[in-house]
């Protein structure tokens, strides 16, 4: 894997390094449990907002405990490994909880951004972040594919044969 996959424990010195060299913090998360072009827009929608695109990866224990049993598809260093391929992300970091409040709390970026299918209301971290006086945005295009989306298809789409 690249350099830019950071350890949890690091999040906080990495928070203090990129503010310090003057750069503008953006954090963006989720599972990318199967990456699609929604991700894609998000990611680039995110990294527009800064100069230091962090993007947080929930850990298969969270991504099972939030989608269901037989999720993830993909394991937690793979998804991370996808998105450290990306030019638009700087640093990739898993994570174990199922919000990001605490990554969040050790980062103390300036702009947390969340996909089109939330409204700054209902991002659940909204307050978290502007304890510290940053910001909220919401980014990407809207949301009409999701992974959940794909799933059903590959599932109509194995009833056939290939």
């Amino acid at each position: 894997m690249t350099g830019k996959l950071v350890p949890r424990t690091a999040v906080v010195a990495l928070g203090e390094r990129l503010r310090k060299s003057g750069r503008r913090v953006v954090f963006a998360n989720g599972c990318f449990d199967i990456f699609h072009v929604g991700h894609v827009r998000y990611l680039e929608g995110a990294r527009q907002q800064g100069d230091a695109l962090v993007v947080g990866v929930n850990s298969d224990h969270s991504v099972r405990q939030l989608k269901g049993e037989g999720r993830p598809l993909l394991p937690e260093d793979a998804r991370a490994e996808l998105l450290t391929a990306l030019e638009c992300v700087d640093h990739v970091v898993i994570f174990d909880d199922l919000t990001a409040e605490n990554i969040l709390r050790d980062l103390k970026p300036d702009v947390h951004c969340k996909g089109t299918d939330y409204t700054e209301a209902t991002v659940p971290e909204c307050g978290v972040v502007k304890d510290w006086g940053g910001r909220v945005v919401i980014v990407g295009d809207p949301k009409d594919h999701s992974t959940r989306d794909v799933l059903a298809r590959i599932a109509r789409l194995k009833r056939v044969e290939w």
